[in-house]
């Protein structure tokens, strides 16, 4: 067994393992600590396969700010989690019916699955020839070019999805007063500011 293989049973191991702990743990702090480990093992298999790019934004962007995140947030609200867990047992009929029809459609994909016979030779030289240009330059290429409309559908998608999310949570109070942009500026001055003279040593 070369290093390489070593390392990649290691990461693929740990990954696997802190990936089912996430649900495992009864602390929602832990879980998020095991999300952490996972994506830093993860960032380890894409250093194996030569995606140093990946690897490092998936370390900067999801470890160090989602997860991160996740933790401030989790730590912060004062969630009842014993309460929480009083109607598991209600819904837990529901729950394992749309647990046994995800794994069937799983099943189903998994069971109709073919490699197709230029896959390994196209996952082998990718697109463009990693000689001619880096990794980040690649995948640039190739997301910016022949998958430009893919992203930019992700991009609205995460824009409805956050103004969504703004919109469910905002809620006004009626007993705090608000500016009114519109009104501020079609003040007039001459109703708004009073000049008044007064005389040395005397006051108002």
């Amino acid at each position: 067994m070369t290093i390489a293989a070593a390392f990649f049973y290691l990461f693929a191991t740990i990954t696997v393992a802190s990936a089912f702990m996430v649900i495992a743990a009864r602390n929602p702090v832990h879980s998020v600590l095991f999300l952490i480990l996972t994506f830093v093992n993860a960032a380890g298999l894409f250093v194996l396969l030569g995606a140093e790019f990946l690897a490092m934004l998936l370390v900067v962007v999801y470890v160090g700010a989602v997860a991160v995140l996740f933790l401030f947030v989790v730590m912060m609200l004062d969630v009842d989690f014993v309460e929480l867990r009083q109607g598991f047992l209600q819904y837990l009929p529901v729950g394992a019916l749309v647990g046994a029809v995800f794994l069937v459609e799983l099943l189903l994909v998994v069971g109709s699955w073919v490699i197709g016979a230029g896959l390994p030779k196209t996952v082998a030289m990718p697109i463009p020839p990693m000689a001619e240009v880096t990794n980040t330059e690649a995948l640039g290429l190739v997301l910016y070019t022949k998958y430009i409309y893919f992203f930019q559908a992700s991009g609205v998608v995460l824009l409805i999805a956050m103004i969504g999310a703004i919109v469910l949570t905002l809620h006004h109070r009626r007993d705090i007063k608000r500016q009114d942009i519109g009104a501020q500026v079609a003040r007039d001055p001459k109703e708004s500011v009073v000049l008044r003279k007064v005389e040395p040593g005397q006051g108002i």
